[in-house]
């Protein structure tokens, strides 16, 4: 049996790749099963009896470690039940912000913004790793905020960069296994993620004014996939982030939070 694997299915990116995933299931290698996670069971009950391909649920926080050992264990159960069980496609799209400077950030909020942005990516895809096999795909879910600091989405900006770098380290590493990596990079996307992101400081206005421009979540989706297929380690699926990425390689840090500090509070 072949899986694919998508963490936070339940909405945005992750539910938008569940159905990319639905619509390629047969292509190439072909997928037998998706497995879906994250928190709300309702939200992707709702999922899997709109998509045609077998699905199994997985209503667990991977910003707890039990949330990933549940994972792992069932991971381990079906190796055992079919010993040619493999990923064949995993995408790493759970996330949390809060775009909020640091003084107005929460603990919690700190805390929970390592765990799913980088401990769940590191944690499921160290458990995903002995089942990946030749020709099997990995996106992992960064942002275009992982090319420069960003005051005001410090924390955020600062999980993103990990992301990213941990991303293109790992590609390395699986040189040889015939196993494609990708960051997926892409500039503010039509999700509810922000709508949850943007909240107020503690004077009342907004660390962030607006989100502009927005890409829809397939137009992502599908370049990202696209980006992934040709084993390219980063994927920007517009031109605004593709220019970031670039200036973010010329250009010294202190320019960028300049000119990202006149952009926010526009």
């Amino acid at each position: 049996m072949r899986v694919a694997i998508v963490t936070g299915a339940s909405s945005g990116l992750g539910r938008e790749y569940c159905r990319w995933v639905d619509d390629h299931r047969h292509e190439g290698r072909g997928l037998d099963q998706l497995w879906v996670v994250a928190r709300r069971r309702q939200r992707l009950d709702e999922l899997a009896d709109q998509l045609g391909i077998p699905v199994r649920v997985f209503a667990e926080d991977l910003g707890t470690r039990e949330g990933v050992v549940a994972l792992a264990d069932a991971l381990s159960d079906a190796q055992k039940a079919d010993p040619s069980f493999e990923v064949g496609f995993l995408v790493n799209a759970a996330g949390f912000a809060r775009y909020l400077t640091v003084e107005d950030t929460s603990l919690d909020d700190i805390d929970a913004m390592v765990d799913v942005n980088c401990r769940a990516v590191i944690d499921v895809t160290h458990v995903c790793l002995p089942y990946l096999h030749k020709g099997a795909r990995v996106l992992q879910v960064a942002s275009c905020a992982a090319f420069q600091p960003l005051p005001g989405l410090s924390e955020y900006a600062a999980t993103k960069s990990f992301v990213l770098s941990y991303t293109r380290s790992q590609r390395w590493e699986l040189i040889g296994r015939g196993v494609y990596m990708t960051a997926v990079c892409p500039i503010w996307v039509k999700t509810e993620f922000n709508k949850v992101a943007m909240s107020k400081r503690q004077d009342g206005n907004l660390t962030v004014r607006h989100t502009f421009p927005n890409l829809e979540p397939k137009t992502v989706v599908d370049w990202s996939c696209f980006v992934n297929s040709i084993n390219y380690p980063v994927a920007t699926c517009n031109v605004v982030p593709f220019l970031m990425r670039i200036a973010g390689k010329v250009l010294p840090s202190p320019v960028l939070m300049a000119i990202w500090e006149g952009l926010r509070r526009v």
